[in-house]
């Protein structure tokens, strides 16, 4: 069940801090442990990216995945949902996926997520994986047959994912593990009218759950989609987008930032080598990040200005949303 605060006029009590969003330590930590994929995917920019001047196939240093953990054992305790591996690459590209995912599961003593899109999930992988000691595995899929997913997942083949996923839900059942795994499906244009049968088979599968995402414009990256969303929010009364009050991202660089789908190093507040998270969520920069979203005056945060994906993102009193999947699974246990 989605957690409810109650509806009024007065922005503080619907933008804010309160219920699972708290002001002593981000109740998310997404970490974007490589720059590197291997999928060219319609609605990603990542194929735009790794011919930019942004890109460099940056891999997360373990040690800073190590210190991460730490913290959010030290000061996320009864705070912080998950940490999630997810982002602007592959994770399992990064040649030490397992020992960081491992470490992360077996001591921050927070739910650990990991977001893949499946295509090299062996026999082998999927066997370290499982060991890792991971909460949740989110499968990105975004189509039901062949022919639409290689046109949605370039690069990629249906019949190599779906038999990976298919073997990884058997395997979780049979030996008797907790780990959730959940499929995912962005709605658009070239798969919408596939989502119902989607649905309907990784359910039959055994699947934990289905998460159907709306499409968005990655902060602007996409620039066609960006058009649509800024021609969609003319005349609307933009407010608070979520994530300063939610999340932190550790990229792969090794910097803190506080928006998940920047491509441009626009959101990147402080190296980690030199704060702490909890230095970093409780300072200047994201008290002043806040007010912005706050007052709607964005004349010193560019990134956020020129975003049009506000919209996009869901308040806990707007409905449910990845994080009520996750208490729910937690609840579960």
């Amino acid at each position: 069940m989605a957690i409810a605060a109650k509806e009024t006029s007065d922005s503080k009590s619907r933008y804010g801090f309160y219920g699972r969003l708290r002001r002593e330590f981000p109740s998310q930590v997404i970490v974007d442990i490589t720059e590197v994929c291997n999928l060219a995917c319609i609605h990603c920019p990542h194929n735009e990216f790794k011919n930019s001047r942004y890109y460099n196939a940056s891999h997360l240093d373990p040690e800073l995945n190590a210190r991460m953990v730490d913290e959010v054992k030290e000061h996320g305790k009864g705070i912080t949902q998950y940490i999630r591996y997810a982002s602007n690459g592959e994770s399992l590209l990064h040649p030490h996926w397992y020992e960081m995912i491992r470490y992360a599961a077996h001591n921050s003593g927070v739910m650990v997520t990991l977001t893949t899109n499946g295509t090299l999930l062996n026999e082998k992988r999927t066997q370290m994986l499982l060991d890792s000691g991971v909460h949740l595995i989110d499968i990105s899929i975004d189509a039901f047959t062949a022919e639409t997913y290689a046109k949605v997942r370039i690069k990629g083949d249906l019949s190599v994912t779906r038999t990976n996923v298919l073997r990884l839900i058997n395997w979780v059942k049979e030996s008797g593990l907790k780990t959730k795994v959940v499929v995912s499906f962005v709605e658009q244009p070239i798969n919408l009218h596939e989502r119902e049968d989607f649905e309907a088979f990784w359910k039959d599968q055994g699947a934990d759950y289905v998460v159907i995402r709306r499409l968005h414009s990655c902060s602007g990256a996409k620039t066609t989609l960006a058009a649509m969303r800024r021609s969609h929010n003319q005349g609307k009364k933009r407010r608070p987008c979520l994530y300063p009050w939610e999340r932190i991202v550790l990229n792969a660089r090794g910097e803190l930032s506080f928006c998940p789908s920047d491509w441009v190093h626009g959101s990147v507040i402080e190296d980690y080598r030199n704060t702490t998270i909890r230095e970093c969520w409780q300072g200047s920069f994201y008290k002043e990040l806040r007010q912005a979203h706050l007052s709607g005056n964005f004349s010193k945060h560019r990134f956020c200005r020129d975003c049009p994906d506000w919209e996009a993102t869901r308040w806990p009193w707007e409905g449910r949303s990845y994080a009520d999947m996750i208490e729910e699974f937690k609840g579960g246990e």
